[in-house]
Order: structure tokens, then sequence, then C-alpha cells
């Protein structure tokens, strides 16, 4: 019987709560990280004398540090030099910080992809070097990134649980606090957390499927 007790309207109500929080988090993440990735792995590719060098040395620097370390950093570090931001914008900053690195190496080896001939052949025709980016390079890269891309934000999801170290209300921080108040709960609440997380990546992994279908069936 404790295993469906812990699904009391309360409890479920106060998970879905935490289920929220987890979702906002992701999205607000997924936008950002997907837009500061695709311009750090633009530049990366474009070899901007200089800049490319220490766009490269950053994305290299974040990367091989755990995320752990940053969410930390974003919460507990940064308010000893003036610049706080509360529970959310902490993990909000620290996901999308980790995932932007991750994601401008998808965006530079996507471009990387694509023949050189297109860019010159782009460029031939009287179009700039942007105007060749935006309507010929880029277009035919993401076709091919949006595989890595899906599996890159899967796994911002999941990270999101990690925030739960600065206690983000988020859905593994409620599901801990309900099986904190009665140790028989511990089970349910994995079950649901397992439960939860499996049905949002599991639709993410369906988009993927999804585009991947599209992508070879032109």
């Amino acid at each position: 019987m404790n295993f469906f007790d812990a699904f009391s309207f309360i409890n479920l109500r106060f998970l879905f709560d935490g289920l929220l929080v987890t979702i906002e988090v992701s999205i607000v993440s997924i936008i950002l990280s997907f837009l500061f990735g695709a311009i750090m792995g633009t530049i990366r590719f474009s070899a901007i004398p200089f800049v490319s060098r220490i766009v490269g040395l950053v994305v290299d620097i974040i990367r091989n540090l755990p995320l752990l370390l940053i969410i930390f950093f974003t919460y507990f570090a940064l308010p000893q030099i003036g610049i706080k931001f509360d529970i959310f914008w902490s993990a909000v900053i620290a996901l999308t910080i980790f995932e932007s690195a991750m994601l401008s190496e998808i965006f530079r080896a996507g471009l990387n992809a694509v023949p050189k001939g297109q860019m010159e052949a782009g460029l031939s025709t009287g179009l700039t070097y942007l105007q060749v980016m935006f309507s010929i390079m880029i277009p035919q890269a993401f076709r091919s990134m949006i595989p890595a891309i899906v599996s890159q934000l899967i796994s911002l999801v999941k990270d999101t649980s990690l925030a739960v170290i600065i206690s983000l209300p988020e859905f593994t921080h409620n599901a801990k606090i309900i099986y904190g108040q009665n140790s028989n709960y511990v089970i349910p609440m994995y079950f649901a957390l397992t439960l939860g997380y499996f049905v949002i990546c599991y639709l993410l992994s369906l988009l993927s499927k999804y585009f991947e279908t599209k992508r070879y069936s032109y």
C-alpha cells in the first residue's frame, strides 16, 4: 500500500510543480544553448583571426569541466564578485554555458561536413560570405546535425536534475523532499522520476527520428 500511498493528490501536485520547473529550465536553456552554440560553432568554422582561437579555447575549457562545478560557480562564486542570480537563472546560465560549448562542436562538425565547393560556388556567384553561410552552408549542415543536436538536448533535460544541489525546486528536488518525509516512498518516487524523464526524453528522441526520416526523404 505504501507504493500507492506515495501518490496522494498533494504529492502528485508537488511532483507536477517540479516537473513544470524542469520543463521551463529545459526550454529556456535549449533556446539559449542553441543560439550561442550556433554562433560559437560558426565563428570557429569561419576561422576568424584571433577571435576563433579565443572561442575555441573557451569551448575546450568548458567542455572539460564538470557541469556540477559550473552550477556551483554560477550560484556561489559569481555573487562573490557582485553578480547574483536567483536559483532558476543560475541553473539556466550554468546549463547554457555547458551545453553551448557542446553544441558549438556539433555545429562546427556539421559545417565542416559540407563540401568546400559549396562555399566557393556561392562566393563565385557574387554572394557575400554571410549570405553563403545562411543560404547555402547552414541549411545543408543542419540536416546532418539534427540527430546529434537532439541527442545533446536530451542530455540537457537529464542534466537539469543536477540543479538539485542548489535546491532548485525541479522534478528531482521535489521527489527528494517527498521521500525525505517518508522513507517508504523512496521506490515510488524513483519510479515517478524514471517515468517522467523517460517520457520527456523519449518524445525528444521521436522528434529526432522524425527529422532523420525527413532528411532521407529529400
